[in-house]
C-alpha cells in the first residue's frame, strides 16, 4: 500500500510548485514563505538537541504552547522547531514567540519524497512530535528510518476519520505502528488507536486544558476597553457560515432590552468577513471591524474581529460566549478557552468532535445547549441580570484539570529527551 501511496506522490510532484502558487495569488499562503512547503529552507539548524513538533492549524498550536513553556525550560534541548501548515498559525505564532530565539517556525513541506528527505537531512531532529491528527506517511516511514523518535501527543482520531483508516487497516497499523508512544486526547480515540495498531498508547486528557505563560500583548487596547465594559456584551466566536446571521438576529431580539448591547463576533476563517458584513447589513445593522476601530463607537451593534490571534483578549473581559461549528453539522469547535478564562460556554445541538470536553464543562454548570434565539437570549439575559464576576471557583479545577494533564505529558515527552 505504501508503494502505491508514494508512486502517487511522485506522480504529483511536477505540480507542487503550481498547486502552492495558485494557493498563494488566493492568499491562502505566505506570499514569500510558501516556498517552505517546497523545502525552500533559509534558516539554519544549529547544534544541539533539537525537539520538533507539528501541529496543523492555530488550535492544535495552542495547545502545544503550555508544553513548549515547559521544555523551553530543559537546558539539554536547544532548539524547539514548530512546523505548521496554514496562514493563520504562522500569524498567530509570530505574536507568541517574536522575542524567543529558541523557537523556530517554519511551514511543513508537502509529503513528497524529494521534500521529506530535504527537511529531515536539514533538520535533523532528535525527536519528533506529531499533534492531534496529523498523519503524513512519507513523513512517518523517513523519521523512522532515521531512527528518530516519534510521539503522538494529544491524538485525536473522530470516528469518521477512523472509519476511513480502517478500511485501509493493513496499511494504518504499519503507520501507527511507528509511533514509540501514542497519548489519545479523550477515550474515543484510545480505542481508535488500538484497532489501528498503534502501541504503548496512554490518556491522560485534554492537553488544550492546559494554559500557557506564552501570553504576549494579551490585553485590548483602553479606548475600545472602556467602551466594551460600559455595554452589554457577549461574544460569538469560531462561528462558521450562517451562524454570524443566527447571532445577529439574537443581538436584535437582546436591543428590545438592552440598548447598549454590543455583540463580539469571531469568525472561525477570518477571510470571509466581507460576506459576513454584507450579511449583516441586510438586517440594518451598524458594523465595524476590529482592524478599523474608527468606526467604532456607542451606536455599534456588531464589532466583527478580523485579525488573527485576539480571541483570548475578548474572553478575559466576558461573562457569555457561543461557540460556533455547532449550529450546522461540522461537530463544534473547542470550549476549554472560554470556559477556562471564566465564561459560560453556550453551543447548538453538533458537538460531537468535543463530547467529553463538553460533558466535563457541563458538569461543573458552565456549558449550555441553546437550539433557537429565543433559547440563546434568555441565557445571555440572565446571565446580565447576575452582577457577579466570572466563576473563580470553575477557573480554579480547569486550572487544576489543566496542569495535571500538562504534568503527565511532559514527564513522558522528558522521557525520550533524557535518555
Amino acid at each position: 500500500m505504501h508503494f502505491w501511496y508514494q508512486f502517487l506522490t511522485y506522480l504529483l510532484y511536477p505540480f507542487s510548485y503550481f498547486f502552492l502558487l495558485i494557493r498563494k495569488i488566493k492568499k491562502k499562503e505566505h506570499s514569500i514563505r510558501y516556498k517552505e512547503k517546497l523545502s525552500h529552507i533559509t534558516e539554519l539548524r544549529g547544534d544541539g538537541f533539537l525537539v520538533w513538533f507539528h501541529v496543523a492549524s492555530v488550535g492544535e498550536l495552542m495547545s502545544i504552547l503550555p508544553l513548549v513553556n515547559k521544555l523551553e525550560e530543559e537546558n539539554k534541548i536547544k532548539k524547539i522547531l514548530i512546523t505548521s501548515i496554514t496562514l493563520s498559525s504562522s500569524e498567530v505564532l509570530k505574536k507568541k514567540i517574536s522575542l524567543n530565539k529558541k523557537i523556530i517556525h517554519q511551514f511543513l513541506p508537502l509529503d513528497f519524497p524529494k521534500f521529506v528527505n530535504k527537511f529531515i537531512q536539514h533538520w535533523s531532529p532528535d525527536l519528533a512530535i506529531f499533534v492531534d491528527s496529523e498523519i503524513w506517511p512519507n513523513l512517518i516511514y523517513k523519521i523512522k528510518e532515521k531512527n528518530i523518535p516519534l510521539l503522538l501527543v494529544n491524538g485525536r482520531i473522530t470516528n469518521k476519520s477512523f472509519i476511513k483508516w480502517n478500511l485501509i487497516n493493513r496499511y494504518a497499523k504499519k503507520i501507527f505502528g511507528k509511533f514509540d508512544l501514542c497519548i489519545a486526547s479523550n477515550k474515543e480515540t484510545e480505542n481508535h488507536l488500538k484497532i489501528l495498531g498503534a502501541r504503548n498508547i496512554k490518556n491522560y486528557g485534554n492537553l488544550k486544558f492546559s494554559s500557557s505563560k506564552i501570553n504576549f500583548n494579551n490585553k485590548l487596547s483602553s479606548p475600545l476597553l472602556e467602551n466594551i465594559q460600559s455595554r452589554k456584551v457577549w461574544c460569538a466566536s469560531s462561528t462558521h457560515d450562517s451562524e454570524e446571521v443566527f447571532c445577529a438576529k439574537v443581538h436584535l431580539n437582546m436591543k428590545k432590552k438592552y440598548k447598549n448591547i454590543l455583540t463580539i463576533i469571531i469568525p472561525r476563517h477570518i477571510n470571509r468577513v466581507k460576506i459576513i458584513e454584507q450579511n449583516l447589513k441586510k438586517l440594518d445593522l451598524k458594523i465595524a471591524s476590529y482592524n478599523n476601530l474608527n468606526k467604532f463607537n456607542e451606536n455599534t451593534d456588531i464589532l466583527l474581529v478580523d485579525a488573527f490571534g485576539e480571541t483570548t483578549k475578548f474572553f478575559k473581559i466576558l461573562k457569555c460566549v457561543f461557540l460556533g461549528g455547532s449550529l450546522i453539522k461540522h461537530g463544534g469547535q473547542n470550549p476549554i478557552e472560554p470556559a477556562r478564562m471564566g465564561c459560560k460556554v453556550y453551543h447548538g445541538p453538533y458537538i460531537k468532535n468535543f463530547s467529553e470536553i463538553y460533558s466535563y464543562l457541563r458538569d461543573l454548570g458552565v456549558a449550555h445547549e441553546v437550539n433557537n434565539i429565543n433559547s440563546l437570549s434568555q441565557h445571555l439575559i440572565k446571565e446580565f441580570s447576575i452582577n457577579q464576576e466570572n466563576n473563580v471557583d470553575v477557573m480554579s479545577k480547569i486550572d487544576s484539570h489543566g496542569s495535571n494533564i500538562l504534568d503527565n505529558i511532559v514527564k513522558e515527552i522528558k522521557s525520550y529527551i533524557n535518555i
